[in-house]
């Protein structure tokens, strides 16, 4: 005997050839795994006004201009990609998941987006406003929409994504024989690749300096929220990288298999020639691209593992200093260092008349 009045008589009489809409049940588990990263996601949840940023003032007016150029410019990057990622890359990824089911799925990914520009992104902006005048602002943001190699590794990543957003209209516009389900499903798995290199290879690889002066006590609270975004793209790149890999091993055959691992690899390559560009322009200044460049190879070889392939790039030592920021395991924070990732956010309660009623 079910519950709800009339459901058996609803089921027999409802027009399975309509468009069914259904709701988000939180009650059931889609899989074995979205909801943990769901937790995971929402326990780091954080605001780039948390931070202060004016006792970094300190140390920045009195850096050499080559490094406080090499840095700024190194955030551009940062705030570039993130736009991106946040405006395009998730939401496609999203919106590519199944419309009857998946719905945790697509919450967990709209999450993430929100997190690339309204949090990683406005970061970015606020230590800009710190550190900066606003024309030196104007001038960095202008270097970036004119760097040659920056707008083609974004075109890059950003092209399949618009790839899988052509496919997604496809799949729910296009006349009956017009959509290739296997096209779409390539279109999908190549979108989730570009977006874990650029979670796990590109943004890390643009952590490097940052890094650099937090492990040497420098530049504490820009290196602090580093460190929080670190916390946030560990998480996606390792989420979408399970999705690519489930897509991987129940939708190819061999054949299509090879081809993705082959289309996997020559990716990687034609992004990490452009992110070594990229490096010896804004780091060639400082002589630090040959350092940046192992912690590239590094990095794309993480990417890979999170897609399920073996490391690329033979094992090199890592900048210690540079590494030993990598571990976002949370920190205590104290008053000299003012590090730390596990502080608590505060809770209030509106005042009341009775919190004035003192018994002596």
């Amino acid at each position: 005997m079910t519950k709800f009045e009339g459901l058996r008589e609803m089921k027999k009489t409802y027009d399975t050839q309509k468009r069914q809409y259904t709701g988000a049940n939180w009650n059931e588990h889609e899989d074995a795994f979205t909801q943990a990263f769901y937790e995971q996601n929402l326990s780091q949840f954080w605001r780039p006004e948390d931070i202060s940023l004016q006792s970094d003032l300190n140390v920045w007016n009195i850096l050499p201009e080559e490094i406080q150029t090499a840095y700024a410019q190194n955030l551009l990057v940062l705030t570039f990609l993130d736009t991106y990622q946040g405006d395009i890359g998730m939401p496609v990824v999203a919106r590519s998941m199944d419309d009857n089911g998946h719905h945790q799925r697509k919450s967990v990914l709209n999450f993430m987006a929100a997190m690339e520009n309204a949090v990683h992104a406005k970061s970015y902006s606020n230590i800009f406003m710190t550190y900066l005048k606003n024309t030196d602002i104007d001038e960095l943001y202008e270097w970036g929409n004119l760097n040659g190699t920056l707008q083609e590794i974004l075109d890059s990543i950003v092209g399949y994504y618009r790839e899988l957003d052509r496919y997604n209209y496809l799949r729910a516009y296009a006349e009956e024989g017009a959509y290739d389900p296997l096209a779409f499903k390539i279109a999908q798995y190549k979108a989730m690749a570009a977006s874990v290199f650029l979670e796990t290879c590109l943004f890390y690889s643009g952590f490097y300096y940052p890094l650099y002066f937090y492990g040497q006590g420098k530049l504490m609270q820009a290196g602090e929220i580093i460190n929080l975004i670190l916390r946030d793209e560990s998480v996606h790149g390792l989420y979408v990288g399970k999705l690519a890999q489930e897509i991987y091993e129940e939708s190819f055959d061999e054949k299509t298999q090879a081809e993705m691992k082959t289309f996997v690899y020559e990716l990687l390559e034609h992004l990490y020639a452009l992110q070594c560009r990229l490096s010896e322009l804004v780091y060639d200044p400082v002589e630090l691209s040959h350092d940046v460049k192992i912690f590239v190879r590094y990095n794309a070889n993480k990417a890979l593992m999170n897609l399920g392939f073996e490391p690329h790039f033979p094992y090199e030592e890592v900048n210690p200093v540079v590494l030993n920021g990598l571990n976002t395991e949370t920190k205590t924070m104290d008053n000299f260092s003012m590090k730390g990732n596990g502080y608590q956010k505060m809770k209030s309660e509106e005042v009341r008349d009775e919190d004035f009623i003192f018994d002596f």
